[in-house]
């Protein structure tokens, strides 16, 4: 088939396609356009696939149950809202091409970006895109900074504010502790690390011992002896989901260690804290938010659970929360009369003050930059094999 017909085929097919839709809004007068013209997208760079698919999975879900949820009472402002997600495999390039994609075919009003390479790759054209506000699953520090990133939030507190959370548990329950922190060699794992040992002396904390390891490194049996010899009292592990905080932990105790060991969001999954056995006993951690099966009043849990009567992870219920933030921004742009673009909504976000979210967060929340600096400290429970709180809800 030569070029020729393959245009007058494709000319033929683009003039069927529009005549069918004249006919629908013939028939449908402007049902069919005006839903058309007045949805709510949020578009979705998800890793559903590779390394970061188990936290994909969960958020994927939790955006497309929240949606749900809306457009079951009708919508927002009696639009409905549509979520169109990509799969990315946690690939910035995919990402970014995702990214072009999903805008150049919808009207996009919001996303979710899958890494902090993306959120910060995709920044000079997010600001000049104007119509999208962003979160996604990063905590970084660097993108808690309204001025640079003035269309982007975090959904709960930056990997600094996490430190300080526990940091704050610690101080008050041992003051002048000894905290080590070890971390891996990767942007992700050393982000917070300067300015928390900063923040650990101001609290009259010590910091005898700093390790870096590789990401996935597997023998740390030399970093184990040292950390053995600065006998810290909390060490905080930052900057892994799991391994290798296993290791540490079980050949610490074999050494004798008595040090309480700690993780910040990524380690806090549930599931990821069971995995370490019997030597995860007692294992803590900060979370921004409840645990699926935490049952303090929280009607939003309740609704989660009835939708989904098994285990949803952390990830699920940050997917979960992020949707709920995007469409209150979006119904207090609308009802301010105001078009939905970053600028709005991100407006409209920041106006976010003693917000309940159903007992997600279990204390109300107010957004007054790019983060919601709240969380609170869970202990493992391996005989329960739950997660319990060990401290109130902390703002800082």
């Amino acid at each position: 088939m030569g070029k020729t017909s393959t245009s007058i085929r494709r000319r033929q097919l683009m003039l069927g396609a529009a005549a069918t839709a004249g006919a629908a809004a013939l028939t449908h007068p402007l049902s069919v356009l005006a839903q058309g013209a007045e949805e709510i997208v949020i578009g979705g760079s998800i890793p559903m696939t590779g390394v970061f698919a188990f936290a994909g999975v969960g958020i994927n879900a939790g955006i497309a149950d929240y949606v749900k949820i809306v457009n079951d009472a009708g919508g927002i402002a009696g639009r409905k809202v549509r979520y169109v997600p990509e799969d990315t495999g946690y690939k910035v390039d995919v990402s970014v091409a995702a990214f072009k994609k999903i805008t150049s075919q919808n009207k996009v009003n919001l996303y979710y970006g899958d890494s902090t390479g993306f959120s910060k790759t995709i920044n000079p054209e997010l600001e000049r895109n104007g119509n999208i506000l962003m979160a996604g699953a990063s905590f970084a520090t660097e993108l808690n900074d309204p001025k640079k990133y003035p269309n982007q939030f975090l959904v709960g507190p930056d990997y600094t504010e996490m430190f300080g959370i526990l940091l704050n548990h610690i101080a008050k329950e041992k003051p002048g502790a000894k905290v080590a922190f070890v971390y891996s060699d990767s942007e992700f794992g050393r982000d917070p690390i300067d300015e928390s040992e900063a923040l650990a002396k101001k609290l009259g904390l010590s910091v005898p011992v700093k390790i870096m390891t590789p990401a996935g490194s597997v023998d740390v049996s030399t970093e184990v002896i040292k950390l053995r010899r600065a006998a810290p009292d909390y060490t905080i592990f930052h900057g892994y989901i799991l391994a290798p905080i296993p290791e540490f932990i079980t050949q610490g105790k074999q050494q004798g260690m008595t040090s309480k060991w700690m993780g910040t969001f990524w380690t806090m999954d549930s599931s990821t804290v069971m995995k370490m056995g019997p030597d995860g006993d007692g294992f803590m951690g900060v979370m921004p938010f409840r645990y699926y099966y935490d049952t303090e009043k929280a009607p939003m849990l309740e609704k989660i659970r009835a939708m989904r009567p098994e285990y949803q992870s952390t990830a699920y219920l940050q997917g979960f929360l992020t949707a709920m933030l995007f469409l209150e921004s979006a119904k207090r742009t609308l009802a301010a009369g105001q078009p939905l673009n970053g600028k709005n909504l991100k407006a409209a976000l920041n106006s976010i003050k003693d917000f309940d979210t159903g007992g997600i967060i279990g204390t109300p929340i107010t957004i007054s930059g790019n983060s919601i600096p709240v969380g609170r400290v869970y202990r493992a429970d391996m005989k329960a094999q739950k997660m319990v709180a060990v401290s109130d809800w902390i703002k800082l």
